[in-house]
């Protein structure tokens, strides 16, 4: 998942992934997962984040030892953190990490106060874009960090999206843990074959397929509406079928949010709605826990979801996403990725983006600075560290030359999923174009405003599109 969106995912109660919200009613609950310090020799500890002391405090404390309490939106799964917990223990087993999860939708009102406290997170996590602003000052600088880690060159051995995009003024304020990318939409392919349907690859098509499942009362395709990220990665995968990349350039200033382009990408959104493929009420929907627990439980046949869906392929984690959903006994059921459809049906490949999913920020007032700084990095740039993400299938792991071992990972159906899923995974190598990290948090907001009004039919499109070139302009 990511903040924005969290994007995002299930946790084991319901789901995030990225900072968005979720009914008033089904809360994210704060959850402390702290991993177990066994008793080893320090001798035995090869420590990552080096002995040296921060360049920033001179009594940093010990790299080996120390407790570091790390506040994140994203793992959303327990179940991934205390793995990632455990495996950075079997290395250094006297350094204790506690993991507080805090629901998307409290993030920033959380976040701040607690990092001007005393009895705040040692460790946090930030999102590339409008977080590395907001939250750049009460960031360590991690470059030393990373040199001591992987060389002067260290850079070069890392995905670059993890660097621009958590660096500003200089300064890197995180180390990224992987990517995520979005611009696909997963489907149940058991609900698809009942009724004879293929996924659909035009609006047309769309528009078919769902009043087919409408017909048999089976729901077709859902979305969280209510939340910025989510909406933002729609609008923008259908900007890039109606033309290719208009959307970063939209983001980078190079044409107005009120561009031809745009005004249709906005119009084929409302379309989504008008003819019946969002389901009703979607702009009250959160993604998680709403729109992700009514696809776990087969209530609708299609989710908007990106890579970090990736891991509800397995046998593991769908059987936990589906506990979290509230489901008793159910047994797991594969899932596959499809391309978002060509809703322009200009011809054009809807092509994917992406961003850092999320990296770790040592917080500038961390008590055992330098346990904070050996985690920060095991996680981000040690081999161990980076197989533990790859093999989760939840990020695509920032260190270059890491991927997951298919041999340690049970499919659901591995002759249906495992070649779908590796393809996935491979053509993301290639992606360039930004999710998040361009765009301001006022933009983002305008983004949301445009989306909902005219969802609901109280803007045209160019009205909405109108107000958003408004709101870009004021927030330069």
């Amino acid at each position: 998942m990511q903040l924005t969106t969290r994007l995002a995912r299930p946790t084991t109660g319901s789901r995030s992934h990225g900072p968005g919200g979720r009914r008033a009613r089904t809360a994210l609950r704060a959850v402390a997962v702290a991993a177990v310090a066994a008793l080893l020799p320090l001798a035995a500890c090869s420590p990552v984040g080096g002995g040296a002391k921060s360049a920033q405090q001179s009594d940093a404390g010990s790299a080996t030892s120390g407790t570091v309490n790390w506040w994140g939106w994203t793992p959303t799964d327990v179940d991934t953190a205390q793995g990632y917990i455990a495996a950075f223990n079997a290395e250094f087993p006297d350094i204790k990490v506690n993991f507080k999860l805090v629901a998307i939708s409290d993030w920033q009102a959380a976040l701040p106060p607690a990092l001007r406290s005393d009895a705040g997170p040692d460790v946090f996590d930030m999102q590339p874009g409008a977080y590395v602003k907001n939250y750049k000052s009460f960031a360590e600088d991690l470059t030393p960090v990373m040199q001591k880690a992987l060389g002067d060159d260290w850079q070069s051995k890392v995905a670059p999206a993890g660097v621009s995009g958590l660096s500003a003024d200089g300064k890197l304020v995180a180390a990224s843990v992987g990517a995520v990318y979005s611009g696909t939409v997963w489907y149940n392919p058991a609900l698809f074959d009942k009724y004879g349907l293929q996924p659909p690859k035009t609006l047309d098509e769309w528009e078919k397929v769902c009043q087919t499942f409408k017909s048999h009362d089976q729901g077709c395709f859902v979305q969280g509406a209510a939340g910025e990220g989510f909406d933002q990665d729609t609008l923008q995968a259908i900007a890039n079928s109606v033309s290719p990349g208009v959307w970063t350039k939209a983001s980078n200033g190079e044409v107005p949010w009120n561009d031809p382009a745009i005004v249709k990408t906005l119009d084929i959104w409302h379309q989504l709605f008008s003819r019946g493929i969002m389901q009703p009420g979607a702009v009250g929907y959160q993604q998680y826990p709403d729109a992700n627990n009514d696809f776990l439980t087969g209530k609708y046949a299609m989710v908007q979801m990106g890579t970090w869906y990736t891991q509800y392929s397995t046998e593991k984690a769908m059987t936990a996403a589906l506990k979290a959903a509230g489901v008793s006994g159910a047994k797991p059921f594969p899932i596959l990725p499809m391309q978002f459809p060509d809703v322009a049906q200009a011809g054009n490949t809807s092509e994917m983006f992406g961003d850092a999913d999320y990296g770790l920020s040592v917080s500038t007032k961390a008590k055992d600075r330098a346990a904070a700084e050996t985690f920060v990095t095991w996680l981000a740039t040690s081999k161990a560290g980076q197989q533990a993400v790859a093999d989760q299938l939840n990020d695509v792991p920032a260190l270059k030359g890491v991927e997951p071992d298919f041999d340690k990972i049970t499919f659901v159906d591995p002759a249906t999923q495992a070649a779908p899923v590796k393809q996935l995974l491979s053509q993301v190598g290639t992606v360039t174009e930004p999710r998040f990290a361009l765009l301001t948090t006022d933009v983002q907001d305008a983004i949301l405003a445009a989306a909902t009004s005219t969802a609901t039919g109280k803007a045209t499109p160019q009205e909405a599109a109108d107000t958003l070139q408004k709101a870009a302009q004021a927030a330069r």
